[in-house]
This record gives C-alpha cells, structure tokens and sequence, in this order.
C-alpha cells in the first residue's frame, strides 16, 4: 500500500486498475473520459453565500467587503483577495491552522481567473478616489474532498458573487470627504457588477499524456501524472491556464483541451446563472419590508385604522342587533294585542250567538281558527280596529248576520265555522236540527214571527 500526494491510501492493484480502465475509455465511477459529475448549486440565507457540490466534492463560498484605502497604483479601483481554508475534515491529509501549500495554490488559481480577467468591475467599488474603496473578499471552505476541488471552488466563488449586495454610499460635507454607509434598513444594497463568468475546467493526464480525463476524482488524481486547468468564459475567451505535475503534454493536446472546455464552460455558466435567477426570484417573492426603529409608528398606523374600521363595524354591528330585537319586541307587543282583542271579540259573538239559540247548550270557543276547518279564517287587523272603535254597531251587524244565516260554506264567520265543526259524527241529528232552525229569514219574517208572539202572548 502506497500513500500518494493528496494522502489517499491506495494499493498497487488500485492503481493499475485505474490505469487499465482508462485504456478502454472507462472511468471507475462510470463516466465517460470527459464527463463531469452532477453539480448542485444551493445559496443561504444572506446574500453573498453559496454552496456547490460536484460529485463528493462539497465546497462552501462567501464573500464580504469593507471600505479600505486603495493601493496608491491604482488609486480608483477596490480589491478583491480569495482565501481558501482546508479543514481536517475535508480530508485527513489537511492540517488545522496556517494554509498548506495546496491550499495557496488553490486560492491563486482561483485569484488569477477573476482578477487578472478583470471579470469583476473594480472602479465601480470606488467610493472617494485615493481614499475610500471596497475591498471584496472571497472566503473558500472546503467541507469535503472528493477531487477537482479547482473547478469546485471557482463555480463557489462565482455564485456567492454574482449573489452578494454590498451597502450603498453616499458622499456629503462641504468638501465631499463625509463618506455615509447606508444599512440595509434604509437603502437596498447594490450588486456587483461583473463583466463575464470565468469557469475553471480541470484535465487530468495518465501515462505520459496519452490519456486525458476531465474532472478528475479523488483516486484518480492520486494516479494522475499531470494536470491543467484552463479558466474560460462562454465567448470562448481564455482567461487562465495552469498547469501542474512533473508530465508534460504535447501543444496539440492543448488545443484540445481548450477547446473541450470551451463547451463545457457554456454548459456551466447556463446552470449558475439558471441557479442565481431561481434566487433572486425567490428573494423577490419574500418581498421584505425594512423599516427603521425610527418610523416604527408608521408601521403600526395601518394596525391603528383597521382596528378603528373594527370597532366601527362591532358598533354599527350591536345597533343593528339592537333595533332588530326592538322590532321583534314591537312586533310581539302587537301580536299580543291582537290575541286579547280577538279572544274578547270570540266572547262577545259566542254570548250573542247562545241568547239568539235561545240559551241552547253551546261551547265558549277561545283562542284562535282551527286547523282542521278548511273554512275556518282569521280575523284581520282591520275588523278589530273597527270592532274596537264602534262596538255597539258590530254587536248588531252580528245579530242581523245570525238572523239572515249563511248561505255559502265560503261565507261561514270562523267562530260559526269552528263551533259547527266542533260537532261530531255521532250529532248528526241534532246538527240537522240545528241547521233547519238556522233557515235563511230575512227581516220581515223575523217581524212577522215577532207579531205572532205578541198576539199569542195576550
């Protein structure tokens, strides 16, 4: 067992395995020569953080930015820096505290590809020239190592970027040297402005170049003899190339590889702008609100006016609860009345109708028409107002009603209705009787009959 560069243990077996399948265009995870592994592009919460898994390989970026003085060469541009931070957890071979050797040159090929491109625009990070600009820093976490840790890194220091906002500035005073860094409370924070997407595309090389790979894994790069990265945007414009390990490569397998890169970096240039634009959509869509602790009683004006629409609407609620139970009262009231003047109007005509019948046996009907009478009617409002108003006049009318009788069942008073109807089956006879005492007479035979009982009376 042999313990290679990148402190990967591996047999010797392992190893011609690797080299054996390589030969036939095969790759021990089953990709083919120059396919790369799935990539996933995630972002956190602040702006300016992103996190990119390629393959095993997971990578952390973010970036920050604080007003420096500018370097005095180039008094009108900010600075940007890429720090990269390996952790004993990413790898055993990695060691805690000051950077090792490849984790500098991790932070310079990513440096070279931004900077030395000029894809971040640095006189737009001045704020006073030759006294005041922005420093952009890229901070890199490698959080596992599963190889090609160059193109994962890059595509983490492109998202965080393409996603960081730093403060807006502003310059006042007599002299225009008052620098006022606005908080995010108050103004929106700006983005950066970048030119193009540099992507980073790494070959490893076997067998004295050979054969060549892309996006070499962790074991591969154990076994590789030589590497390029070549930092490419999607115009096809090369923007770095760097090459490591003790193989050389011929002119012609550098062509090659630029132009193999070349696609693959229009292939991932679309995904991180698709990745981004999901982003800013969904910070869109949160639509959050900064207000200062100093108009915080403008927030809670809206809360002020809904609650007094509330509370109108409770009162204006209660008043109309209120006059409809007044109505239902009055209506009660009324109702009530009615009952009391109906049952005295249903006494007054069962007492006249019981003298008219000569003190016959007759039931008192109280209460209202029944509901088995199908001729039975109530009594309307107007017939006992004018009952009430000229009472001697109705008892009358009443008696010259009962002497000239019912002609039509439709035409029955519903206190005859009702006492006609109270009369069983087993009546019959005496209903009979009833009803040929109660013949249609008309006024003269009531006189008549009246004169006769005179003459027989003396």
């Amino acid at each position: 067992m042999e313990r290679q560069s990148n402190g990967l243990m591996m047999t010797v077996n392992e190893r011609a395995f690797i080299k054996h399948s390589l030969v036939s265009d095969l790759r021990i995870d089953g990709r083919g020569p120059f396919d790369y592994r799935r990539l996933t592009i995630k972002f956190g919460r602040e702006d300016g953080s992103s996190e990119v898994q390629l393959g095993q390989t997971h990578v952390m970026g973010f970036v920050t930015a604080q007003l420096v003085q500018p370097y005095r060469d180039r008094a009108n541009e900010g600075t940007f820096s890429v720090f990269v931070e390996f952790s004993p957890m990413a790898d055993p071979a990695f060691e805690a505290g000051r950077p090792g050797e490849a984790a500098v040159e991790l932070g310079r090929v990513i440096d070279r590809g931004l900077r030395e491109s000029r894809a971040v625009d640095m006189e737009s990070l001045c704020v006073i020239a030759g006294k005041l600009v922005w420093a952009v820093r890229v901070d890199i976490h490698i959080i596992d190592n599963g190889g090609n840790l160059i193109d994962t890194a890059n595509i983490a220091a492109l998202a965080a970027l393409l996603t960081f906002r730093r403060p807006e500035c502003t310059v006042e005073g007599e002299d225009g040297q008052d620098v006022i860094v606005h908080p995010p409370e108050v103004r929106e924070p700006l983005p950066l402005i970048i030119h193009h997407i540099p992507v980073a595309v790494t070959f490893a090389f076997f067998e004295d170049g050979k054969y060549m790979v892309i996006d070499p894994s962790h074991k591969e790069e154990a076994v590789m003899g030589g590497r390029m990265t070549s930092t490419i945007n999607s115009n096809g414009d090369i923007c770095a190339v760097q090459k490591a390990g003790g193989e050389g490569i011929l002119s012609s397998s550098v062509m090659q590889c630029i132009g193999i890169a070349s696609q693959r970096a229009i292939d991932i240039t679309d995904k991180i702008k698709n990745a981004v634009e999901a982003y800013v959509i969904e910070r869109a869509l949160k639509k959050v609100k900064r207000h200062p602790p100093s108009v915080s009683m403008e927030v809670n004006v809206p809360e002020v006016s809904m609650r007094e629409q509330h509370d109108q609407s409770a009162t204006q609620k209660e008043l109309g609860d209120s006059s409809r139970h007044l109505d239902e009262n009055l209506k009660d009231e009324e109702m009530e009345s009615c009952s009391s003047e109906r049952g005295r109007i249903h006494e007054t005509v069962s007492a006249k109708q019981g003298a008219t019948n000569g003190g016959g046996n007759v039931k008192t009907f109280l209460g209202g028409p029944s509901n088995w009478d199908p001729y039975s009617k109530a009594i309307s409002p107007s017939l006992m107002k004018s009952t009430s108003s000229v009472s001697g006049s109705l008892a009358i009318s009443k008696e010259q009603g009962e002497l000239e009788g019912v002609q039509k069942p439709d035409e029955l008073h519903p206190v005859e209705a009702v006492v006609s109807s109270a009369s069983d089956s087993p009546k019959q006879a005496d209903t009979s009787n009833m009803e040929k005492k109660s013949h249609p007479k008309s006024l003269k035979d009531a006189e008549d009959c009246f004169e006769e009982a005179s003459v027989s009376g003396h």
